[in-house]
């Protein structure tokens, strides 16, 4: 399945918020919106490399929980 920068950046995003909601160091965490800005500035292959999917957990697989 193919997609879209736009469906790799919500699902990253998510998965940072997630990720960060009750962990959040403001010393060394971005903002959820200095990270989604950040995702912004990506070319499509660095989100998917962003996403450490392989052959054992494809990006479909992170695109089922995340997305």
């Amino acid at each position: 399945m193919n997609y879209t920068k736009a469906q790799l950046i919500n699902a990253l995003q998510r998965e940072y918020e997630y990720l960060t909601h009750d962990d959040f160091n403001p010393f060394e965490d971005m903002t959820a919106e200095e990270h989604l800005e950040w995702l912004h500035t990506l070319p499509w292959k660095d989100l998917v490399e962003v996403t450490c999917t392989d052959e054992n957990y494809t990006l479909e697989e992170y695109m089922e929980n995340w997305a």
